[in-house]
């Protein structure tokens, strides 16, 4: 074994690292992480793990050493820290999209301000109360009517391209039927670029309606993680996160965990009667949480709710042919088509 891979296999710490692997050098467990698996479960490459070695463990992705968290107390801590132990940190892939560098990104935190402060001038929740309902309503009718006239479609291809459309046009006047160009689909490879590691692989790339949207919020964790990079020397159950390491906090785990769900992959929303404010403070996190939860929270339950209203009262839904479940390592579900008729035929 060469010395350079004994150093990367051992990195630099003032005290314990977390347990784990860095796997190979530069490409780490990069692989493992972006195989694809059709499991509705925490990643594999997180269960896997964190049975081997506790909820925190520590592995290397794309080149660059990174913590992984599971433990629903120390994520909690994680986002009361934010500006003072963590920062926002976007990964590389991110940067190199924009062609931009990653530190200038990660160091310009009054984008994230302006970003969020616009987001919720189109779509907070005093716009959504004053306004917003009665145009999503609409436009979620008009989307419904289309789609009966067609024999069959693809569910995730049309629901995307219905919310994108619709904010598109709030954000900046995008009318789809008038445009020439698929922004929708552009945007989409856009998406999948930036929640993609920068290294060339071949194949990478809203009383009971909110208990449905809560449990599909907790069983759909779509994103592997909420990274944040640390800014000093982190200690944890013994161990040392060492400053400017990256930290992964799994939605997932916390989601998915029977110590805290019962039966945890079950489609079950009378649950949420039954569920206290202690459990879902510390492991309930679809977006996020402290004060970078994610701006659009509120409008993602509300056009929840507007569809599911719109859909249960109006229309019929038949399963044409079912979908899988794929992680890669975003959640995606491919190829479910359906067919929506109108209640009154």
């Amino acid at each position: 074994m060469g010395a350079s891979t004994v150093r990367w296999r051992n990195p630099k710490c003032n005290g314990k690292l977390p347990p784990g692997s860095m796997g190979f050098p530069l490409i780490g467990e990069t692989l493992a992480f972006l195989s694809a698996n059709k499991t509705l479960d925490m990643p594999p490459f997180v269960k896997k793990r964190a049975k081997k070695y506790g909820p925190i463990f520590r592995t290397s992705l794309a080149g660059r050493p990174v913590v992984i968290s599971s433990d629903p107390e120390f994520n909690y801590y994680v986002f009361q820290q934010e500006g003072k132990l963590v920062e926002r940190w976007y990964m590389d892939s991110f940067a190199k999209l924009l062609h931009q560098d990653a530190a200038r990104i990660n160091g310009q935190k009054n984008i994230h301000k302006y970003l969020r402060n616009l987001i919720l001038g189109h779509f907070g929740p005093e716009v959504l109360k004053e306004k917003m309902l009665p145009k999503l309503e609409d436009a979620i009718n008009q989307k419904m009517h289309g789609w009966s006239k067609l024999s069959s479609f693809e569910l995730k291809d049309k629901t995307s391209a219905m919310i994108f459309d619709f904010t598109a046009k709030e954000l900046f006047g995008y009318e789809a039927e008038k445009s020439c160009d698929n922004f929708g689909e552009s945007f989409t490879n856009f998406l999948q670029g930036l929640m993609s590691f920068p290294i060339n692989i071949p194949g990478t790339a809203y009383h009971k309606c909110v208990q449905v949207i809560n449990e599909s919020l907790r069983l759909g964790s779509v994103a592997p993680g909420i990274l944040r990079r640390t800014l000093q020397d982190i200690q944890v159950n013994g161990y040392t996160i060492p400053k400017g390491w990256a930290l992964m906090v799994v939605p997932a785990a916390l989601q998915l965990n029977p110590n805290s769900y019962e039966d945890p992959l079950a489609f079950n929303p009378w649950r949420w009667q039954t569920i206290s404010a202690n459990v879902t403070a510390k492991n309930y996190i679809p977006f996020g949480a402290g004060m970078t939860s994610c701006a659009g929270a509120d409008f993602s339950k509300v056009l929840m709710g507007v569809f599911f209203h719109v859909m249960v009262t109006k229309y019929r839904l038949t399963t044409i042919k079912g979908g899988e479940v794929i992680r890669s390592p975003t959640l995606g579900f491919e190829g479910f088509h359906i067919k929506v008729s109108a209640k009154h035929e």
